[in-house]
């Protein structure tokens, strides 16, 4: 069963010890707003795919982190979440996997979901004939003596 969150309220996600981001819900706007965003679509057609996936991970990151916890500068002075602090967050190879875990694939696992369904009546399946056949063992007779 799909269960809805009406209420749209930002969660939060640790993403390693001590850090913590609060982050927007994974909205199809929030989706489709980072699809055309600027860095987005300025990525070169022959970029490899992660290379796309680390500049989608950090103008969704831009859009959706609220506020976070445990960050810090090189001073360890708290600091707050903008574009360029958001962007080095996500260069942390840890951070990026825990941001993509816990929060991008949530968000497709909708699409895995539908994957697992059973084919359907006009898929390559539709027709087909179990050919497969359980081994007979060879009849057994009686001896006769």
């Amino acid at each position: 069963m799909l269960t809805l969150d009406l209420t749209n309220a930002p969660r939060g996600h640790d993403l390693a010890p001590g850090v913590r981001v609060q982050l927007r819900p994974l909205t199809t706007a929030l989706m489709v707003a980072t699809r055309s965003d600027p860095g987005v679509e300025a990525v070169p057609d022959e970029a490899s795919d992660e290379e796309r996936a680390v500049a989608f991970a950090k103008a969704l990151a831009r859009r959706a982190v609220l506020s976070w916890e445990g960050i810090g500068d090189a001073d360890g002075n708290p600091i707050n979440p903008g574009p360029e602090a958001i962007d080095a967050l996500l260069d942390i190879w840890p951070i990026f996997e825990a941001f993509q875990l816990t929060y991008v694939s949530k968000g497709l696992l909708l699409e895995q979901e539908k994957n697992v369904s059973a084919p359907s009546p006009n898929g390559p399946s539709v027709g087909a004939i179990d050919t497969a056949k359980p081994a007979r063992k060879p009849a057994r007779t009686a001896r006769r003596g």
